[in-house]
Formats: structure tokens, C-alpha cells, sequence
């Protein structure tokens, strides 16, 4: 068993690293286009209404941009407050993944799911480019958990917390909330039996508490979209956002009509998963085949002993994603609690069952992991992007001789696992928030230009550019949208900025305007990585510029 004292000190190991990150400059596009979109509530003291730059913005729902907002109401706008909300989500999220693991196996099992939970890399990573899915995995693993709970004792307070969780989902991403919730909810009640369940009055109190809860979304989507037919969204007219949210959304993910289609790689999410839920990747895996393989053997006969709601929830949300035109790797996320049980639950199994044979093959696995971890860590601050001074090693030579002591140190293998894995992530996501991250967005350059922005003192709402290319970053940290002007406008406009990249400047040029100032900042697409840009040789070359120019 985990001691309390291990236990306590690896989660506040890993809350440090969440803790670093909410300071790293956000990422463009979605992070800081997110939160661009909640400072603009804010700003303009309009709560009901959605906007992406000049577009209006029927994609996703509300409750992700409110709780930014209501952020920003609490700490002010910084790009750490707009993450809070997501770090609350996070760990409610790993507080849920506990207690459902508690519920189907036992406290154990779901106190190590929950430090799983925390270090799986895509839920790390949710925290640092922080989009609608945090707040989402968070309020539907503590649906599903709620859920469960009645299931099992019919409790009607769980039940309301589970349809209140549930509606807050719904208002954060749409129906693939109620999907997610609903698929494990369903294996649950099928293995269980406890179909009774369903039919009592106490679900039409919840259904009462859902729809109260999604309401405040559905009344901003009608008086944005509904009020208004004559509005043009994404080339059609007459669209209705409650139509939109309970019907149309879903379908054009599936179908990639409205968003686009990005991958018809029926096999995306198989491949991505290898490295969204790492250093536990190899462990989970094993674990859903071993779940698999009993409930085979059993004929899925009910047994106290074993459970559906993981691999099943798991297995046809999998599948249903799959077939989706537009995928991202994040769209995982929301498995990651059930995965997390999964592994913790496999390996208690073998620790309770003494099987020292599986338990060593294990460790060996998760020692060539922690092995890939070393390597990475040493090539980012030896390589990639070499600290100026030794003294600058000191701390991850620190981190090296801390994971190396509990190598070596003579522990069962069920510690050993548990205790190396963990210490492989807060390894790996300490030296990316707190080195690799603030380097790597040195080459972001709306970010960056805020800053020669701030440091000339130059007035933000005089900035403008000659296309509707987005700057999120800029808008985000000047705390002002740059002006879209054509250029005719700016022919006729003295004493501004203009902010353009290399081949607007050339048209700048060759159109006559003059310029009398001129700051530049380079640019990379930080979000779509290549070896290029990893190898310091090779970088100057696929860089390129952003400048800010003073037109007189």
C-alpha cells in the first residue's frame, strides 16, 4: 500500500507543476482565441453573446467563456486567471476519478487513479493550452461518478449532483457531453442489472435540476441566434442556436460540414492515444486488455468482482470518435478518467494477487519510459534550447538524483511503479513549463510584440492590420483588438501602427505607405512542432517575422 506521508508528497509534486504552468504564455490559436473571446464579455459587459474576432460564434457553448470571465471579474485579465478555472476543473476531475474508482474497486484503487489522472500527459497539457476540455472531463467524470452512486444506493442527492454536473457539461461542450456521460452510465446499468433505477420519480427531479442548469446557456444561444434569423452564420441564415445545441453540432463534427474535416484517418485516436496517456500509456493498455479478456471469460455474467463501466464506456467512445471528420488529439481527454482507473485498478489487482512475475515486467516497462523521459529532458536543455549558464543544471540535476534514489531504492514493484511513473511526469512537464515552454514562445510573435507594445508605450487602440488573419495573442495581451483596416483606410490615417506580417509589409511597400518606425519579432507556429525548429541549426531558416510599423 501507498503510505500517506508518499502519497501527500507526490500530489503536491505534481500541483507545483500545474501550479508553473499557469504562468506560461498562452498558445495561439485556440488557448488564447478562448481567451480572447472571454475578455470581450468582460469588456463589453455582454455575457449572452459569443464572438470570434468579427465573426459571431455558434461553435460551442457558453459555460467555458463564463467561468473565464468570471475569472477575470475575481483576479483581473491575465492569461493565469483565465487558466484557474481550468486547474479547479482539473482537480475536481482527479477528486471524481478517486471517488469512481473508490465506488467500482475500492479506496486504493481510486486514490492511485486519481495521481494517475493528474499526470497523464494530455490532462498536464489541457492545463498549460487550456481549452473548452478541462472543464468538460472535469464535470463529466463527477456526472458519471454521481450517476453511479445512485445506481448503486439509489441516493437522491447523488443524483441531483450528477444531473447538475452533467448540465454544466452539456453548456461547456454540447452533446458529446451527454454522450460521454451517458455510454458509461449505460454499460454501468446493464452489468449491474439495476435498471429499476430508471423508472422512479426521483429521475424527473433530475431531469428538473439538468434542464435548470443548461438553461442560462439556452437563453444566451436564443437571444443571440433565435432573436435573430436575419443573421448570416457560417453562409446560412435562419439558424437557431437551441436547434443548433441539441441537434446540428454533433453531427457536423461527425460529418466535418460547418468545422471542416481534418483527418479521415479512421485509426487518428489509436496512435494519438500511445502518447496522450503517457508515462502510463503501456500500463493502460495492458489493463483494458486484462479487463477485456475477464469479462470474456466470464461470459459477462454480473460478478461483484469486476466492472463494465470502464471498458465499455471506453471501447464505443472510441469508436464513435473515430468516425468523426475533425478530430483533435484533446477530444481523448474525456477517457483519461476512465483509463486511470483502469490501470489503478490492474495493477492493485496484481498487487493483491502477489504476482511479483506481472508486477517486474511491469516496472521494466515503466523503466524504459522513464528511460524515454531522461533522453527527452536532456536533449530539450542540452539541445533544443541549451541553458546560458551551468548554475542553470543545478535543479534538474537535482530531479535526475531524486528519480535515481527511488530506482534504487529496495521497495515492493507495485510502489516502485507507482512512485517512478509519477516522478517520469513531474520530470518531463517541470522542465517543459518551467524551460521549454517559456523558450519555445519566445518564437510566438503576437506575444512577444505585446511586450515591445507595453515597453514603448504605444496606444493599443491604434494599432491595426490589413487583413482579418486572427492575432489572438496580441489582442489577448495588449488587452485590445487590433483594428482591421484595408488599404485604402490606412492611406488616410495619420499617426498609427500597423502590425503585419513579411508579405503584408511588401505590399505596404509597394502601395506607397511609409513608415518611420519599425520593430520586428520572429514567428513560428509554435503548436505544429517540426525537426526543423527542434534543431538550433536548422531553425533560423523556417522562422519568420511580425512587424509593427509607425505610419506617421
Amino acid at each position: 500500500m501507498i503510505s500517506s506521508a508518499r502519497y501527500w508528497s507526490l500530489f503536491v509534486l505534481i500541483l507545483l507543476v500545474y501550479v508553473a504552468g499557469l504562468f506560461v504564455t498562452l498558445f495561439e490559436n485556440d488557448s488564447a482565441q478562448f481567451a480572447v473571446m472571454a475578455m470581450r464579455m468582460v469588456q463589453e459587459n455582454d455575457f449572452l453573446s459569443l464572438f470570434k474576432g468579427p465573426e459571431e460564434y455558434l461553435d460551442k457553448p457558453h459555460m467555458h467563456y463564463w467561468l473565464a470571465a468570471l475569472a477575470y471579474k475575481v483576479f483581473g485579465i491575465h492569461d493565469w486567471a483565465y487558466r484557474i478555472p481550468a486547474l479547479l476543473a482539473t482537480l475536481l476531475g482527479a477528486y471524481s476519478t478517486m471517488g469512481l474508482g473508490s465506488l467500482l474497486y475500492n479506496k486504493q484503487v481510486g486514490k492511485v487513479a486519481g495521481l494517475i489522472f493528474l499526470t497523464a500527459q494530455t490532462i498536464v497539457l489541457s492545463n498549460i493550452d487550456v481549452r473548452t476540455d478541462a472543464v468538460l472531463t472535469g464535470f463529466t467524470i463527477l456526472a458519471i461518478w454521481q450517476l453511479a452512486k445512485y445506481i448503486k444506493d439509489a441516493s437522491l442527492p447523488a443524483l441531483l449532483l450528477g444531473a447538475f454536473a452533467a448540465g454544466i457539461a452539456f453548456s461547456t461542450k454540447g452533446q458529446i457531453a451527454l454522450l460521454v456521460i451517458g455510454i458509461p452510465v449505460f454499460f454501468h446499468l446493464a452489468y449491474s442489472g439495476e435498471w429499476k433505477r430508471l423508472f422512479h420519480w426521483k429521475v424527473l427531479l433530475a431531469l428538473l435540476i439538468f434542464t435548470l442548469t443548461i438553461s442560462p446557456m439556452l437563453y444566451a444561444y436564443y437571444q443571440q441566434f433565435d432573436l435573430h434569423p436575419e443573421k448570416v452564420i457560417r453562409g446560412k441564415a435562419n439558424r437557431s442556436g437551441i436547434f443548433f445545441i441539441f441537434w446540428e453540432q454533433s453531427f457536423e463534427r461527425l460529418s466535418g460540414e460547418g468545422v471542416g474535416k481534418n483527418s479521415s484517418d479512421y485509426f487518428f485516436f489509436f496512435h494519438t492515444f500511445l502518447w496522450v496517456f503517457l508515462p502510463w500509456t503501456l500500463i493502460g493498455l495492458i489493463a483494458y486488455y486484462s479487463q477485456i479478456k475477464k469479462l470474456i471469460k466470464t461470459h459477462f455474467r454480473r460478478n461483484p468482482k469486476f466492472e463494465l463501466l470502464t471498458v465499455g464506456g471506453i471501447g464505443v467512445i472510441f469508436i464513435i470518435i473515430s468516425f468523426a471528420q475533425f478530430k483533435l488529439p484533446h477530444y481523448l481527454n474525456i477517457l483519461i478518467p476512465l483509463f486511470s482507473i483502469l490501470a489503478a485498478a490492474y495493477l492493485f489487482a496484481l498487487k493483491r494477487k502477489q504476482n511479483t512475475r506481472a508486477l517486474n515486467i511491469v516496472l521494466g516497462l515503466q523503466y524504459f519510459v522513464l528511460s524515454l523521459v531522461f533522453i527527452a529532458t536532456a536533449l530539450i536543455c542540452f539541445y533544443v534550447f541549451e541553458w546560458a549558464t551551468w548554475l542553470a543544471y543545478v535543479p534538474l540535476f537535482i530531479a535526475y538524483a531524486v528519480v535515481a534514489y527511488f530506482i534504487v531504492k529496495k521497495e515492493a514493484p507495485y510502489l516502485r511503479i507507482i512512485t517512478i511513473t509519477i516522478l517520469a511526469s513531474v520530470l518531463l512537464n517541470g522542465v517543459l513549463n518551467l524551460h521549454f515552454y517559456p523558450e519555445l514562445l519566445k518564437y510566438q510573435g503576437g506575444s512577444n510584440m505585446a511586450e515591445i507594445v507595453e515597453e514603448k508605450d504605444i496606444p493599443v487602440d491604434r494599432i491595426h492590420k490589413i487583413s482579418t488573419r486572427h492575432t489572438w495573442a496580441l489582442d489577448f495581451y495588449n488587452q485590445n483588438p487590433v483594428n482591421i483596416s484595408s488599404i485604402e483606410q490606412i492611406n488616410q490615417l495619420q499617426d498609427i501602427w500597423i502590425y503585419a506580417n513579411e508579405e503584408e509589409l511588401t505590399r505596404l511597400d509597394e502601395e506607397g505607405i511609409y513608415w518611420d518606425m519599425e520593430f520586428e519579432v520572429d514567428q513560428f507556429r509554435i503548436t505544429r512542432l517540426q525537426g526543423k525548429f527542434l534543431n538550433p541549426e536548422t531553425r533560423p531558416g523556417i522562422l519568420n517575422k511580425m512587424y509593427l510599423l509607425h505610419k506617421p
